[in-house]
């Protein structure tokens, strides 16, 4: 089991390339499912559940070819089942797209209830109710079982209404329309980046998808997808974590291949918090010299502050004069990282979705567990800024979202390694 090992509290200086979008990834690899041919993805990121999903795909049948680092082919003309393994599928919570993508092109699917990280409920009502809606018979359990009713075995275009602001249940339905028979409406959508990353994906590939990234998504279904190239977007999320670390640490980095209108949400936090932020382009000049200020967060689906920024974020406001407000108004529970950020000396007390942050002067090494993805940035983010030696062990959780995360802190100035440290000698539980 690997650990992290950083020596803090220096400044970090140089550039960093964003990868590909996590988030748009893991849903346009099972999309690939959908294409009656060769797609080529480009700018796919070196990441964990990345390499599942590949692992997925092709026991159901679909052609992995990796062209380089960051491009792969993949040819689904020949998937052999609509029912991936349990033991992959529970894996990683991004496996329910499988639901949406087989069920659109098959007219059938079934896949076991998904795992990845654990944070708060995070049901799949949504997206049950959408493809109920586009005329398939769902059962649930510790499978998902879905099956078009219709006699031509395709699904049925519909109006759905989606009871709240889901970015899952959007794509998942916005997949599965794609091929049905009619015109879909999906009302109350979600307007992440990664959700118009998806829509361009199917377009490229024959899908007549329209509105993604507004509240109203309109389908219209074809009879089939083919093979083409697409790009992925590059991650709004991992280019906010560097831009935290930055804060959180002083110095200067420029953060390149980024969508300026995608950060503008962790931008303007970071300016009220006193960090200098510049974009240039397709790049961001990230600098903090002085104190940070106390402010107010609270998540918000697109275009508000990310959740998946709320860890983050957190970690640079416990560093900032005065008192802050982290809301959290998109999932449950969290708030599971701060413990671990009390080890390193943060002053913080969670009420409800609401943790209220108390600055300190600065953070003191110890040893911390990553819980999830994002809390597991945030212990690295925390432990560039602290004085002494930080161990974060369960970096497993990292490394499904981040690619060569310790490679890029490095180049610009982070005391950060990896170990290899034998599970026996491990003394925290793996949570998630």
């Amino acid at each position: 089991m690997n650990q992290y090992i950083i020596n803090g509290n220096h400044p970090l200086f140089g550039e960093i390339t964003i990868s590909g979008a996590k988030n748009a990834a893991v849903a346009i690899i099972p999309a690939a499912l959908m294409v009656d041919g060769v797609c080529r993805i480009e700018n796919i990121p070196q990441i964990s559940d990345v390499t599942l999903l590949f692992s997925i795909l092709d026991e159901l049948g679909a052609k992995v070819r990796v062209l380089n680092q960051h491009a792969v082919e993949i040819d689904s003309r020949h998937i052999h089942s609509t029912k991936p393994s349990p033991d992959m599928v529970r894996k990683i919570r991004a496996s329910y797209y499988l639901i949406g993508a087989l069920l659109g092109r098959f007219g059938q699917a079934s896949v076991a209830m998904p795992g990845g990280c654990n944070f708060g409920v995070r049901p799949i009502d949504q997206h049950v109710k959408g493809f109920k809606a586009l005329g398939a018979e769902v059962t649930e359990g510790n499978y998902v079982h879905a099956a078009a009713k219709s006699a031509s075995g395709r699904l049925q275009g519909a109006n759905v209404y989606l009871d709240v602001v889901s970015v899952g249940a959007t794509m998942n339905v916005m997949m599965a329309a794609a091929l049905a028979e009619g015109t879909t409406v999906i009302e109350n959508c979600a307007k992440e980046p990664h959700i118009v990353d998806l829509a361009n994906f199917l377009n490229s590939m024959g899908a007549d998808i329209k509105g993604a990234g507004t509240d109203t998504i309109k389908v219209r279904g074809v009879e089939r997808l083919n093979g083409g190239t697409y790009c992925i977007i590059p991650d709004q999320i991992e280019a906010g974590t560097y831009m935290t670390a930055v804060a959180a640490t002083g110095g200067q980095l420029l953060i390149k291949n980024i969508i300026p209108k995608h950060m503008e949400c962790i931008s303007a936090k970071l300016m009220e918090m006193g960090v200098y932020v510049e974009e240039m382009d397709d790049t961001l000049l990230v600098r903090r010299t002085g104190p940070l200020q106390r402010t107010n967060v609270k998540t918000q689906p697109y275009p508000g502050f990310p959740t998946d920024m709320q860890p983050q974020i957190a970690a640079v406001l416990s560093l900032a004069q005065g008192t802050s407000l982290v809301t959290e108004a998109v999932w449950s529970n969290r708030f599971r990282y701060v413990d671990e950020l009390r080890r390193l000396g943060a002053q913080i007390q969670v009420d409800g979705r609401v943790a209220v942050i108390e600055g300190v002067d600065c953070f003191e090494g110890a040893p911390v567990e990553a819980c999830d993805l994002r809390a597991g940035a945030a212990m690295v983010v925390a432990a560039l800024a602290a004085k002494g030696t930080t161990e974060i062990s369960n970096v497993q959780f990292i490394e499904r979202g981040y690619e060569d995360l310790v490679g890029k802190l490095r180049s610009v100035g982070a005391d950060i390694r990896i170990v290899d440290v034998p599970d026996e000698a491990l003394t925290t539980e793996s949570i998630g």
